[in-house]
């Protein structure tokens, strides 16, 4: 009987529950509705300028101004370019030149992107609100600093320098820096300025390498956390030739084919990507690392990709087919003690250098010729002596008869040059100055490259060891330091 009780009470009140309920909805369906809130204003910098970088600014930027017109800025967008039809008229859509671009006109798709697909419908009605709110810039202070061609960076102090590497003729040598790439005569006096200073885009720099006839340089960089870039720019004009932004984050181990055909990089989404070096599109996508894909080599015959990521291995991929065939380190836990950041192939042949985490020089074959067994590393040739510290570079010379490596150890770092054929010690450098973070032989195997953390490039005899000679890679303002409050 008490658990009759029981069941009638929870009845009893479940009943009640539901008409309290059902007379509250009832009462509040009696006040009048809330006015409904006033959709929110379109935001120029959160709203309009990621889709604009992503699709319109690798063309229309100062560093290429196509049409003469500039989209990297408010002041550019409305100046318009060539047509003198002002680009945007703030408050009047239909007189605003931009959006006749991104519209189709009539059974004609939009002019623009050109040589793209159109932009989306949502993001051409975000433009068409933003214009008739009247077009308001709300670009942050510090993201509003113009950084281009005709307004280059200006240091206080030197900066990282994450590459170097010099032209085929031995007569450049290209340096990253904040927001471009330098270029100085490898043979000039310390105090000599830059020849040129190639500013675009990308804050960071990644790795800058010239072609192989050196007529061009592919640079990998972006800006952190919004935007990855690939440039080319003619060397000998120093133009911009193009600008493909890639991903949201920077892009990283920009890589040549033998043909100067194509160009590949690694990314932060762990995708390895290649573009065709002439039109920008994008003609290989590999998605098998599950890590930051860091660096990239072509391998001989430019048939296959390889690139080395954070995750610890070496991925073997197609080209023609963009299939991944194989990992070419081992990849039984724990056998390789960290992930690999650096790779290079040798210039004769298909033999793979690496350097990582574990500060351990690796030469492996690139294609496996005995079945896989767990636990093997069949594909390693030979090791070398470890450095102190993450192997950050690593390079063969352009005979292939020796690799020059770079590291970075707690504040500290070294360079070592090794014989490739009996990983034997030649010489060792740079153990006073800090991080080394790139390292390049000279094509003609006498001179040895490298840069870091002081922001300091020094050029070593790889014989000895010996300094040749070194100079701070940018130009430092005086008035910059003053306002540093430096000496």
């Amino acid at each position: 009987m008490s658990d009759l009780r029981l069941l009638l009470g929870v009845v009893c009140f479940l009943l009640a529950a539901g008409a309290f309920a059902a007379d509250t909805a009832a009462r509040a369906d009696d006040k009048p509705s809330a006015k409904p809130a006033e959709a929110a204003k379109v935001r120029f910098y959160h709203d309009i300028r990621p889709f604009l970088q992503e699709r319109c600014q690798g063309c229309h930027q100062p560093a290429k101004p196509s049409g003469g017109f500039v989209m990297t800025s408010l002041e550019g967008l409305k100046k318009g370019g060539e047509s003198e039809a002002p680009g945007i008229v703030p408050g009047d859509p239909d007189k605003s030149e931009l959006l006749s671009q991104i519209l189709p006109s009539g059974k004609e798709p939009p002019a623009m992107p050109k040589g793209g697909d159109p932009l989306r419908k949502d993001q051409v009605e975000l433009v068409r609100r933003w214009i008739a709110e009247g077009a308001v810039d709300d670009t942050p202070k510090m993201a509003a600093v113009q950084i281009d061609m005709k307004h280059p960076p200006v240091y206080s102090l030197p900066p990282v320098l994450t590459s170097v590497d010099y032209s085929p003729d031995s007569a450049l040598l290209a340096v990253s820096g904040y927001h471009e790439v330098l270029l100085h005569k490898v043979d000039a006096a310390a105090s000599d300025p830059p020849v040129a200073r190639l500013v675009g885009l990308s804050e960071r720099i990644e790795s800058a390498v010239f072609s192989p006839d050196g007529k061009r340089l592919a640079v990998a960089g972006g800006s952190p956390c919004r935007m990855g870039e690939v440039q080319v720019w003619d060397v000998a004009k120093r133009e911009l030739l193009l600008s493909v932004p890639v991903t949201f984050d920077t892009v990283y181990g920009v890589s040549w084919s033998s043909d100067g055909k194509k160009i590949a990089f690694g990314c932060s989404d762990n995708t390895v990507r290649a573009i065709d070096a002439e039109t920008g599109k994008q003609v290989f996508f590999q998605g098998a690392h599950n890590d930051w894909a860091i660096d990239t080599v072509f391998s001989t015959d430019n048939s296959h990709l390889i690139s080395v990521s954070r995750d610890r291995s070496m991925k073997l991929n197609e080209v023609a087919t963009e299939r991944f065939v194989d990992n070419i380190t081992s990849i039984t836990p724990g056998a390789l003690k960290g992930g690999l950041i650096t790779v290079d192939r040798n210039p004769k042949k298909d033999e793979l250098l690496v350097g990582g985490a574990d500060g351990e020089p690796k030469i492996y074959q690139m294609f496996r010729t005995k079945a896989r067994v767990i636990g093997d590393d069949f594909n390693l040739i030979r090791k070398f002596d470890g450095l102190p510290g993450r192997i950050f570079s690593a390079r063969y010379s352009a005979d292939g008869t020796r690799i020059v490596v770079g590291s970075s150890n707690d504040g500290q770092g070294e360079a070592r040059v090794y014989q490739e054929a009996d990983a034997k010690l030649v010489s060792r450098f740079g153990d006073k100055n800090g991080p080394v973070y790139s390292v390049a032989f000279r094509p003609d195997g006498k001179q040895v490259a490298a840069a870091g953390f002081d922001g300091i490039v020094r050029l070593y005899d790889p014989d000895t060891g010996k300094l040749v000679r070194e100079f701070v890679a940018v130009p430092i303002t005086p008035a910059a330091v003053a306002q540093a409050g430096g000496k």
